[in-house]
Order: structure tokens, then C-alpha cells, then sequence
């Protein structure tokens, strides 16, 4: 694995359980993104949490004592606003979602719409009313494309877990029976293919993503044929691990400090 290691010159890097939790930053954080900028590997934040936007994540990793550019991070709604972009004629969507989400999308040209939308489009709202999930759920009975941001059912605090994506999803399912048509952030080709795309097109089986859930970081990379290292720093225990068999991480670190460690070595 140490070799294995040494032939990564790209990491993908989660941000929630991974980098930080809430505002309390991982031992070794800014040490181990000095140690990758001093070997020349590319880099690149991934988030699934739709509710910020890269301009949101780099004033927090700033006030973390981290000061990255949001060039480095990548979140489900610029991949998603991506995809509608370069994937579908789809420009006026309906958004239940925050208004970092919202901005996100204008700024790669699609029009918020809550008049006469072309798609409906999910993220995690953290914003979230009655009134707008009851409107959502309408536009969804009308047949709208739907497409959400990314799957997770939840989202990380230091008090505990808490509803995500995923969760208002099987809300919505619930009263309209239907999916998302399309899934725009981890563990989707979509966010694999925008990531790749924005660090310069490196070989996947020379690329890590580095992340703390099994179902959206480590699933994505066994698809993808990337290195996968997870952490157990945030939602995914030792125990959870163990009891079940469907993702198989090639490199299980308790945090990105022995991360750190191990690339120093």
C-alpha cells in the first residue's frame, strides 16, 4: 500500500467527516494539504453538501486556518449544474434548496424559476419550509424532470447525525412515488468526471479520493477505479465497517493525520 501510495499524484479530498467536523478541524489538516503542495500532487475538495456553495466553503476553510481557493473545491451543485448545462436543454428549474444552491446554478447560466420551471432540482436544504416541500412535491406530480444534487440521507454534526438529501428524497417519494431521474453528486460518474475535469484529467488508478462515508466516497471510488482511503473521523465506524460487505476500501485510516503520516513516510 506504501507503494501504492507513492504512484498517487491526485487526491480527492471530502470535507465533512473528513477535514473537519462542524468547526473543530482534524489533527494535521493544514499539515497534511502543505505536505501534498510539496510533493506536486493535485488536490481537489469534494463535497456533497449542496447547501454551501465553494464561495461558502472557502470562507469557512479560511476561518479554519486553511486557506484554500475555491478553485479546489468542487461541490454537488456545481456538479449539477454541470451536467444540466452540458447533459440537457433543461435552463429554468424550480430549486428546493438554499440560496447558495441557488446562486451555484445561475453562475453556470441556469434561470431560478418558481413560476413555470423546466426540472425540479434537490439538494439539502437546510432552509427547508412546509410550504416549499408541499410545492415540490406538486411540480413532481406534474411530471418535471427531477434531479437532486446527491443521495445522502445524512449529514454530520458534532452532535450526531442529522436529515440530508437523501431524506427529503424519501419524503417526496413517499406522496409523489417518484425518483430522481438523475443523481448528480458521490458516488455518480457526473461528480467523478467533473472532478477529473477540473484537476487536469489525471489517470483514475493514479488518483485516492479520501472520505469518511462508505456509500457516497468509497463507493465512487471502487466504481471509478480510484485509490480508496477511508477515514473513521466522521460517520463511518470500525463497527459499521465490519458489519457489512458490500463497499471494500483498499486503505482504512482512523484519520487523514496517518494519512499524512503515511505520505511522509
Amino acid at each position: 500500500m506504501a507503494r501504492r501510495l507513492a504512484e498517487i499524484d491526485a487526491f480527492l479530498l471530502d470535507l465533512d467527516g473528513t477535514f473537519y467536523v462542524d468547526d473543530r478541524l482534524q489533527p494535521q489538516a493544514r499539515a497534511l494539504l502543505e505536505l501534498l503542495e510539496a510533493r506536486g500532487s493535485r488536490y481537489l475538495f469534494l463535497t456533497n453538501n449542496s447547501s454551501r456553495s465553494a464561495a461558502d466553503y472557502e470562507a469557512k476553510l479560511a476561518r479554519l486556518g486553511l486557506p484554500v481557493a475555491r478553485e479546489r473545491i468542487l461541490t454537488s451543485g456545481q456538479a449539477t449544474a454541470r451536467y444540466l448545462r452540458r447533459e440537457t436543454a433543461l435552463r429554468r428549474v424550480f430549486v428546493l434548496g438554499t440560496e447558495s444552491l441557488r446562486e451555484e446554478l445561475a453562475a453556470e447560466g441556469l434561470v431560478v424559476d418558481e413560476a413555470s420551471p423546466e426540472a425540479v432540482v434537490l439538494g439539502y436544504d437546510v432552509t427547508l419550509t412546509y410550504e416549499r416541500l408541499a410545492r415540490t412535491s406538486l411540480w413532481l406530480a406534474q411530471g418535471l424532470p427531477y434531479i437532486a444534487t446527491h443521495p445522502d440521507f445524512t449529514c454530520i454534526t458534532a452532535e450526531g447525525l442529522v436529515p440530508d438529501a437523501g431524506a427529503l428524497i424519501a419524503a417526496l417519494e413517499t406522496v409523489t412515488h417518484r425518483l430522481p431521474d438523475v443523481v448528480c453528486g458521490k458516488p455518480e460518474p457526473t461528480m467523478v468526471a467533473a472532478a477529473l475535469e477540473r484537476l487536469g484529467g489525471p489517470e483514475p488508478e493514479r488518483t485516492a479520493m479520501v472520505g469518511d462515508q462508505l456509500d457516497t466516497d468509497l463507493t465512487m471510488a471502487a466504481r471509478a477505479g480510484l485509490l480508496g482511503v477511508l477515514v473513521l473521523s466522521g460517520e463511518t465506524s470500525r463497527a459499521r465497517l465490519e458489519a457489512q460487505r458490500r463497499v471494500h476500501p483498499d486503505l482504512v485510516l482512523e484519520s487523514i493525520a496517518e494519512l499524512h503520516d503515511l505520505l511522509r513516510s
